[in-house]
């Protein structure tokens, strides 16, 4: 890669190399980083150094190279004891390259038994793996697994290139182009520049279930995506995020306070409980807009019933939007609008009628939008009337797209 402009000047990058055989390419992409004008620092596991040597790293990188949980060090570089959290919180990124599957699978445990995997867990920073490993090992489900695991906890993930391999197999797993890191890197440092450090942002997340009995109850759609982005998001631009979510499958982001709820009484309750000390509140849960009059304590059975209709009372639930928007101060309050008909005209109503400074709408009827999607398409409207339509993107790039609003805002 020939040398390209400082694109990265000033910024901190940490390098963990672990046992591939693609850690041969590692020296030049140090290079290329550094003619970028970026610092870089490396890390390696001992397995690594089969495949390329701390002498060589040392010298591309102009740093000291950790080896090993507890490296040899005078004192003058790394702080003895500590020297995982002092580097961990002073570089802006962690790129992991290669990450081989015995790696992604301990750091999707949360083990710590060397220094690459040590430093991952320890990152306040955007985490970034390249994959790199044989076809077989990369398809594997344990390894899909631990690769949707540590998506859900907020690390970066490339996708592996496809090519020949070390064994002469053709497939994927091939450590991705040197560009194409280098890019990659260089747009998780653009996104996560900390613009949102000492800021406190609170998101919900997911459905409310209304019970009707013990076994049964009213729900809808929603898999809570979109806010666990969002939160995920936040943290990683510096934010301290709470995130308060209905009832879903996903792990954690890293970095997030995580508080789970049920009913939508108890997200409201919840949400009055941290919006005044909130800088930012991002409303993305699908509460559910009607609950039973009366939760029936044992299970309805079938042959109870009269004729072939049940009949259910439902009362509407309290509007947590509107409850927030009347009471929100300077907080920046987002809320999301999600309409199958008449959409910019309902999403402007919601945006005046609950006092929002954005709403963010979408369409579930879309391809490529709505519940159950990694992807999604959205319309931005903020208080002076501007329509902004996005392109389809994953929900990680909206998340983003809508805090460099808010940055904005703030």
């Amino acid at each position: 890669m020939t040398p390209g402009p400082a694109t990265m000047k000033g910024k901190k990058i940490l390098i963990g190399i672990t046992g591939g055989i693609a850690a041969y390419k590692v020296p030049q992409l140090v290079r290329d980083l550094r003619r970028s004008g970026a610092e870089v620092r490396i890390i390696m596991t001992e397995s690594a150094k089969e495949f390329v040597t701390p002498l060589t790293l040392s010298t591309v990188s102009g740093n000291e190279v950790v080896v090993g949980t507890f490296p040899d060090s005078d004192g003058a570089v790394l702080r003895a004891g500590t020297w995982h959290i002092d580097l961990a919180q002073e570089m802006d990124c962690m790129l992991i390259a290669p990450a081989t599957a015995n790696t992604m699978a301990k750091i999707a445990g949360g083990l710590a038994d060397n220094a690459v995997t040590t430093l991952a867990l320890a990152m306040r920073g955007p985490v970034i793996l390249a994959p790199s490993m044989d076809s077989d090992m990369l398809l594997r489900d344990v390894t899909q697994e631990n690769m949707r695991l540590l998506r859900e906890r907020g690390y970066i993930l490339l996708p592996p290139a496809e090519g020949e391999l070390a064994s002469g197999l053709k497939g994927p797993g091939r450590l991705p182009d040197l560009p194409v890191i280098q890019k990659a890197v260089e747009d998780v440092l653009h996104q996560t520049s900390h613009d949102l450090k000492g800021k406190k942002v609170l998101v919900t997340a997911g459905p409310t279930h209304e019970a009707i009995d013990p076994v049964r109850f009213i729900g809808n759609r929603s898999t809570g995506t979109m806010g666990f982005a969002l939160a995920n998001a936040a943290a990683q631009r510096g934010a301290d995020v709470t995130l308060i979510t209905g009832p879903v499958s996903h792990t954690s982001p890293r970095n997030v306070k995580r508080i789970d709820v049920e009913t939508a009484h108890q997200m409201h309750r919840a949400v009055k409980k941290f919006h005044r000390t909130s800088d930012v509140i991002i409303m993305a849960a699908a509460v559910a807009d009607f609950s039973p009059v009366s939760v029936l304590k044992q299970k309805i059975k079938k042959e109870t019933v009269e004729g072939d209709t049940l009949v259910l009372r439902l009362k509407k639930n309290a509007d947590i939007l509107s409850d927030i928007g009347a009471r929100k101060g300077k907080s920046i309050l987002v809320g999301f609008a999600l309409e199958t008909e008449h959409g910019i005209a309902n999403a402007k109503k919601k945006l005046k009628g609950k006092n929002l400074d954005l709403v963010v709408l979408n369409n579930p009827l879309q391809e490529g939008a709505g519940f159950g999607t990694e992807t999604n398409i959205v319309t931005i409207i903020g208080r002076s009337g501007r329509v902004e339509r996005l392109k389809k993107m994953s929900k990680f790039d909206t998340a983003h797209e809508i805090l460099n609003r808010v940055v904005k805002l703030l």
